[in-house]
């Protein structure tokens, strides 16, 4: 494809991603979904070239920043505290599911080797983290669910790749050694984590002697790429590798980062996370064409692999169900024993659990990567392709009513011991004691009195509102809209003296910057 080309397509593949995500919000579907159907949909047009995937490219492009991301925002406490469901659920289930599919795969496809079954099994196990975000960003579970979830789509990817790994090497040497399959495992996933915390660390030393915030912003956008490739370069797991040092920029980002650093930091990070996975969304549909055109036509998948491939899909989702209420079911066990470590997680949660598996870039990327002549390839690609459509599809569309149906709460452990009111009053009486401290001059003469009332109104009122808070939440929000609508008039003001030319450019960028400052602080207070 012609440079200029490929630019054109670009260009208009981004529009495309505006133009579904705002049709997505308009007809409540998950942006997933529309996306996947409109670069289906834009594969057939007439005229435009087949997508051809580099498989490798693919992983490396989106998966490290995607995996950061995740490994970034999410709570380490939360993790190292449900580590035995995330780990239960990143290498039990993926390899408990591997199995399954094998089976399914080998009863309904006789002539299909077993090593061809394994590799199909690894390939549709593990749960897309990109998939799982996009969807869970649009529903609201309980703590543990979400930290269960997010931990399980961020480590099973580690353990689909190895599965994999293994089952092509079968299949082209016809041996298989599972003490060898371990002994590897565990290599890559602690030679992984090695990597991680190295590129984490150097990334805490080099951000804190960096000074400015652009190029502290640009190292910790290239952080997860080191970690991936480097991982990958020196054997280990790239995937462990980014988790691991996403985990640690996440927990020091809190001290290295200046407001300032953080706020534009966030935004064009966000920013780059909402445009990639978009794109990866647009690839999986557009995909669909050269798989189709691979395997002889829509009219060769439905008559020769339709039953086959609906199946496993079936057999897919019952594996799910079986792990997550098979472990549950052990959980009771044990409790009832008097081990307290793994408290049970109940049927509405299992059930929520189970259904959030969705598939996405990472199962398509490895299919495309099977070698030319390994047996049975085309079934293994559209298979893979309709395990990603059919959970994203269905389960994506339907899983807001299941979260609904099943009316989740929140466990007693996992709530958090203070409320947002309550950390507020604890943050409101150490600054009014810091302002006590400096709010008077070396002669005993208060030179700081408005900071003084300020402070001391806050700590003082503070306290009647975190024990009323439902009383006086009206009236809260009240105050914040009337401050909304004062840095409205403000901003209005603004640009027409700017208009007018009684400003010049600096003094608009700098008062609209405390402006727009202001409206966040309102804004986050009415949250």
């Amino acid at each position: 494809m012609p440079p200029m080309q490929l630019f054109e397509l670009m260009i208009a593949t981004l529009l495309a991603v505006i133009a579904l995500h705002f049709a997505a919000r308009k007809l409540g579907l998950p942006p997933a979904v529309a996306l996947i159907a409109g670069g289906a949909l834009l594969a057939f047009l007439p005229g435009l070239p087949v997508i051809s995937l580099d498989p490798e490219l693919v992983l490396v492009i989106f998966l490290p920043p995607l995996l950061m991301d995740g490994a970034w925002f999410i709570s380490f406490a939360q993790l190292l505290r449900h580590k035995v469901g995330v780990v239960s659920l990143a290498v039990g289930a993926v390899l408990f599911t591997t199995v399954v599919i094998a089976v399914a795969a080998h009863a309904l496809v006789p002539a299909l080797p077993w090593a061809a079954c394994a590799a199909l099994g690894a390939i549709v196990s593990p749960p897309d983290a990109v998939s799982a975000r996009a969807i869970l960003q649009t529903v609201r579970i309980p703590r543990r669910l979400s930290i269960l979830l997010e931990g399980e789509s961020l480590l099973n990817d580690a353990s689909g790749l190895v599965l994999f790994r293994f089952a092509i090497a079968a299949g082209i040497t016809g041996t298989f050694d599972a003490g060898s399959a371990v002994g590897s495992f565990l290599l890559l996933a602690f030679g992984g984590a090695a990597v991680g915390t190295a590129i984490g660390l150097a990334w805490v030393f080099l951000v804190r002697r960096l000074g400015d915030e652009y190029l502290m912003i640009a190292a910790s956008v290239l952080t997860s790429w080191s970690a991936y490739l480097l991982g990958e370069t020196l054997h280990v797991s790239g995937v462990i590798a980014a988790v691991t040092a996403g985990l640690i920029c996440g927990w020091n980002q809190h001290t290295v980062f200046s407001a300032a650093v953080r706020m534009r930091g966030t935004s064009f990070w966000t920013v780059m996370i909402f445009l990639m996975e978009a794109m990866v969304f647009m690839l999986i549909g557009s995909s669909l064409r050269g798989v189709v055109e691979r395997v002889g036509g829509f009219g060769i998948v439905i008559e020769r692999m339709a039953v086959p491939v609906g199946l496993i899909l079936l057999a897919l989702t019952a594996a799910r169900f079986a792990w997550v209420f098979g472990t549950d079911a052990i959980s009771h066990v044990f409790n009832r024993m008097g081990f307290k470590r793994t408290l049970p997680l109940g049927w509405r949660c299992d059930t929520v659990l189970s259904w959030a598996g969705m598939r996405g870039v990472v199962t398509l990327a490895v299919a495309l990567s099977i070698p030319e002549g390994f047996p049975g390839r085309d079934f293994i690609l559209v298979t893979a392709f309709a395990v990603i459509l059919g959970t994203v599809l269905i389960q994506g569309m339907t899983l807001g009513r299941v979260i609904r149906w099943a009316k989740l709460t929140e466990a007693e452990g996992d709530v958090a011991r203070l409320s947002m009111s309550e950390a507020e009053l604890a943050m409101a009486l150490v600054q009014y004691e810091v302002v006590k401290k400096h709010a008077y001059g070396p002669d005993g003469e208060l030179v700081h009195p408005r900071l003084l009332e300020r402070f001391h109104l806050k700590a003082t009122k503070m306290p009647d509102y975190v024990a009323n808070e439902d009383e006086f939440r009206p009236l809260l929000v009240a105050h914040f809209e009337l401050v909304l609508k004062t840095v409205a008039a403000g901003r209005a003001e603004l640009i027409r003296l700017h208009r007018a030319g009684d400003i010049d450019e600096e003094t608009l960028h700098e008062l609209e910057r405390d402006l727009d400052l202001e409206e966040l602080g309102a804004i986050s207070a009415m949250a």
